[in-house]
């Protein structure tokens, strides 16, 4: 029995409006047994109306009531959506009058969960929805919007049709071999198809790397010796004083992070630690995490002193990002540099000099400017791309046992194992505690 549910779908707070959704099979007659006004039952599906919310006489709210008959709304069930007046109190007093009369609160994501088992969502459209909600640039936004619209959804669906027709086919041939019109799949058959699907992944994991960056920013680890200029560089980038500044070495003990956009990408800045021998307790704790930051980062901002000669924990650190993804930056151009290295933006965070300069090495290092040429031919997050490339390794594997004419029989379950993990990227093949999992971190009223 699918339980009746509604949950406030707007932030928290006081605006023009609030908006309580409530679905379930019997959420219209339920609504309707509350509303004074048209009759909801008798109403055609996608429509407005107005009236009033009513505990027992007494009028709660003058609302509009929109409502969506089943299977014909978001989730799949009978829906209806309820424009309250913004204020904090009012629109709870709406949604404890619901919860009073037969409905229940929604769990977190619940309504997408309910898209997604009526099949009105594919998984890698769920997960698109809370993309579309934390975009923060163009780039990002037209990425999630992209996969929301089933692009993701296809791209997996042309590989997935491809190994079930190879599925079939060797089945058939085990199970019917006195059927002569059948396709002998042999190894030589089947060797170009796996080929050219292990072609088109590496393209796509590829992408993937460009598009990741696009949609959900990249992790930026600014690190260097203590007293080059890391925290100046992270307040005039983020254009707040939100680390603490001083001549004094050290003054950084640990993590300061802060988000900004660059043009079309988000750059996620952690401020770290600055990394050196220190006998000061707290001072190591924090170098530690200073030195966890790098290795989990996936672009490295290491910022050097222009205005001093480079020394032995220079060139340590140098060597300790040198097989990362990194910037070098040689900082405070404004007194005097006294050396050079090729590669090296050289800016003055303290007069915001280089900046430019700086952007435009972020921009070719990730390749961010080629996202819009990729034509949605990647994956969105991580979970998606650990899926692919388990797919692909499965293949790897049945190109192997090709090459070595191993029986097709056993190369079947090399196949069957890569149609399965793209499977759950979708959610078609996911077990149930991932897809709890995943909704879990949407909002209430999603």
């Amino acid at each position: 029995m699918v339980d009746n549910i509604a949950a406030i779908a707007t932030p928290y707070g006081v605006g023009a409006i609030s908006l309580i959704r409530c679905s379930g099979p019997d959420a219209i007659k339920l609504v309707n047994n509350i509303f004074k006004g048209k009759d909801l039952n008798n109403v055609k599906t996608h429509t407005i109306h107005h009236g009033y919310i009513m505990d027992n006489d007494e009028i709660v709210d003058d609302v509009l009531c929109s409502v969506f008959i089943g299977p014909k709304s978001f989730d799949g069930e009978n829906m209806v959506e309820i424009s309250t007046h913004g204020g904090i109190y009012v629109t709870n007093l709406v949604l404890q009058t619901l919860l009073k009369n037969g409905f229940r609160l929604a769990e977190r994501g619940e309504f997408s969960k309910r898209a997604f088992l009526n099949h009105k969502l594919d998984l890698t459209q769920a997960e698109s929805i809370m993309d579309v909600i934390s975009s923060t640039n163009k780039l990002a936004l037209k990425g999630s919007q992209s996969s929301l619209r089933k692009s993701t959804y296809n791209l997996i669906k042309k590989f997935r049709d491809k190994l079930l027709d190879i599925l079939a086919k060797i089945e058939v041939n085990i199970d019917y071999p006195e059927y002569d019109d059948a396709i002998e799949v042999t190894n030589t058959y089947l060797k170009p198809l796996i080929d050219e699907m292990l072609l088109d992944m590496k393209e796509i994991l590829k992408n993937s790397e460009i598009s990741t960056i696009a949609i959900h920013g990249i992790k930026t680890c600014i690190v260097g010796k203590p007293n080059v200029g890391k925290s100046s560089l992270l307040n005039t980038l983020l254009d707040e004083d939100k680390a603490i500044v001083s001549s004094v070495a050290g003054t950084t003990r640990d993590m300061v992070e802060g988000s900004f956009n660059l043009g079309n990408i988000t750059l996620h800045l952690i401020d770290t630690a600055g990394i050196h021998e220190s006998t000061d307790l707290v001072e190591s704790i924090g170098i530690k995490k200073s030195e966890a930051a790098i290795e989990s980062a996936d672009l490295i901002f290491l910022v050097l002193d222009s205005s001093n000669e480079l020394e032995e924990e220079d060139y340590e650190l140098l060597k300790l990002t040198e097989n990362k993804k990194r910037i070098i930056i040689a900082n405070k151009i404004d007194l005097n540099p006294k050396w050079n290295i090729d590669n090296a933006i050289y800016i003055s965070a303290l007069n915001k000099e280089g900046l430019k300069e700086l952007e435009n090495k972020i921009l070719e290092i990730t390749n961010i400017n080629t996202f819009e040429s990729l034509n949605g031919n990647y994956l969105n997050n991580t979970r998606q791309i650990n899926l692919m490339q388990k797919a692909y390794n499965s293949l790897l594997n049945a190109k192997s046992s090709c090459d070595n004419m191993i029986d097709i029989d056993l190369i079947e379950i090399d196949i069957k194992d890569a149609f399965d993990s793209l499977g759950e990227i979708t959610g078609e093949a996911s077990p149930e505690e991932l897809i709890t999992a995943l909704f879990t971190k949407f909002c209430l009223g999603k």
